[in-house]
């Protein structure tokens, strides 16, 4: 990299284990950082040398003070870190990511912190704080779901409710399964199966199993819902896009007293027939300005898993958007041909 100035900043390391976290595998965080701002930097004994431009050797500083205190608090440094830290200093944000790195939500069976990773998220987990029912919108991998059974979790082992109950339609993504062997419960269990997944890895399988077997958790499909009032109830209704108005309707008047509601879902990704409405598109133009029901709207910058499934929402966004403004230009030219 040929340099266009020498200015130069030092950060000193108490530890050589923080430089290795801090620069990955093959030095891949590092040079992340070392593109996005057009500078080097090196490493001599217990200091960070930057090198380049004055400005963009402040932020780069910046990005690396950010991330060795996501270190220091336990943070497992990876590309998502990364690339989310040198986007917030970019945008002159990075005096938020301290309530981030402090927000700790609960501890998985294995002793791993789950918290927010980003603001998005941490305005997710307040909205679950405040209010009743929550509806958290946004594409996949932005914790929408995962970070929902980490607050029913939360909730249980605080005795702020009695049971966690976990829904979803059993709609199939595109495909026709035909019809599954088994008893009911194996019928449905692989339209659960992401549910449980989330589950084992906060919980454990042992956990789990002995909660579903004490009433404690509760994993059904949507349509089991009718006709019940859940009391003292953690209530999840997972991948919401493919209810319809009616399921909607029918499932946000199940809530009893003492209960809390959130329903999470991608309207990006609806597996519905052309012809039914998803009621996830609907209720916000229903139950928005109601008091006690919050909506969040996460979106690719929340995106917490590899960084190619960030830019493939993004790629889809804007195919969409293309095939939006082709439809409404070529409405336009029906009118006109119309007018003449």
């Amino acid at each position: 990299m040929s340099l266009v100035s020498n200015y130069e900043m030092s950060i000193k390391l108490d530890s050589m284990d923080k430089a290795l976290m801090l620069f990955g595998e093959f030095d891949e965080n590092i040079k992340q950082i070392e593109g996005s701002f057009s500078v080097d930097i090196v490493v001599r004994e217990n200091e960070i040398k930057i090198i380049g431009e004055e400005e963009a050797v402040e932020k780069a500083s910046r990005v690396i003070d950010n991330l060795l205190k996501q270190i220091e608090s336990g943070e497992d440094i990876n590309s998502h870190n990364v690339f989310y830290t040198i986007d917030m200093v970019k945008e002159g944000k990075d005096d938020k990511l301290d309530d981030i790195i402090n927000d700790i939500i609960c501890v998985t069976a294995r002793g791993r912190q789950i918290k927010s990773k980003t603001l998005g998220q941490k305005l997710y987990i307040k909205a679950i704080k405040e209010n009743d029912i929550v509806f958290a919108i946004g594409p996949a991998g932005t914790g929408k779901t995962y970070l929902a059974m980490a607050m029913a979790v939360n909730a249980l082992k605080n005795r702020e409710v009695g049971r966690i109950v976990l829904t979803r339609p059993a709609v199939e993504a595109g495909e026709r399964l035909g019809y599954l062997p088994g008893d009911l419960q194996e019928k449905v269990d692989p339209y659960l199966r992401p549910i449980y997944d989330a589950l084992y890895d906060i919980i454990g399988p042992e956990t789990f199993q002995k909660h579903m077997e004490k009433g404690f958790i509760e994993v059904a499909p949507l349509a089991y819902m009718r006709g019940r009032t859940l009391d003292d109830s953690f209530i999840i209704l997972d991948e919401a896009q493919n209810t319809t108005s009616e399921q909607m309707k029918m499932f946000l008047t199940r809530m009893g007293f003492g209960s809390k509601m959130i329903i999470t879902g991608d309207i990006t990704q609806i597996d519905l027939p052309n012809t039914r409405k998803s009621g996830l598109k609907e209720v916000s133009k229903i139950l928005d300005g109601i008091e006690g029901i919050s909506f969040v709207y996460l979106t690719d910058k929340d995106v917490v898993r590899n960084p190619l499934v960030q830019k493939i929402v993004n790629a889809y966004g804007a195919y969409e958007d293309k095939k939006k403004i082709k439809m409404v230009k070529k409405r336009g030219q029906i009118y006109e041909d119309r007018d003449r």
